[in-house]
């Protein structure tokens, strides 16, 4: 199986369900993610959130454009004030049970997934990120979490 590193991006931080969302974004091709897609993702991230409690409510997210009509899409939500939860969904792979293979068209799956090594990187950027803005103050600073975001550029490697 050859391997290749794809490209990641950071659209920035979105509001959605009372929560505070960093977004990545990885893609085969050095190019945003389609439109569409993404309208379509973000319309259908608060099926993946947790309902709030007394944590600082933020959350990040992976999207994931992979070859073909394969879509993904990752949100770790922080809850119980240092865990993250978990939950994906799937678009255009009837294998993981997509309806069809409309890479806008997501259904979550209750595999026990966290990310592939594309997804990943972040993963370890955000924990750190968490501890140093929220965990070790006085005072969450959650400002300073949602602008602490891991570097764009080829990812995987």
């Amino acid at each position: 199986m050859a391997f290749n590193e794809k490209f990641l991006r950071v659209p920035g931080v979105i509001e959605l369900a009372g929560r505070q969302i960093k977004r990545y974004h990885v893609n085969t091709v050095d190019a945003e993610i389609e439109q569409e897609i993404q309208r379509a993702a973000y319309a259908f991230l608060p099926r993946l959130l947790p309902g709030p409690d007394e944590t600082p409510p933020a959350a990040f997210t992976v999207l994931h454009r992979g070859r073909d009509t394969a879509c993904y899409l990752n949100a770790y939500t922080w809850v119980w004030d240092n865990v993250i939860e978990c939950r994906t969904a799937v678009a255009g792979v009837p294998f993981l049970g997509s309806e069809d293979t409309d890479p806008a068209h997501f259904k979550e799956i209750g595999r026990p997934w966290i990310g592939c090594v594309w997804e990943l990187p972040p993963l370890e950027h955000e924990r750190a990120a968490w501890v140093r803005h929220i965990l070790v103050p006085d005072e969450p600073r959650l400002p300073a979490y949602l602008a602490d975001a891991f570097p764009e550029g080829l990812v995987g490697g």
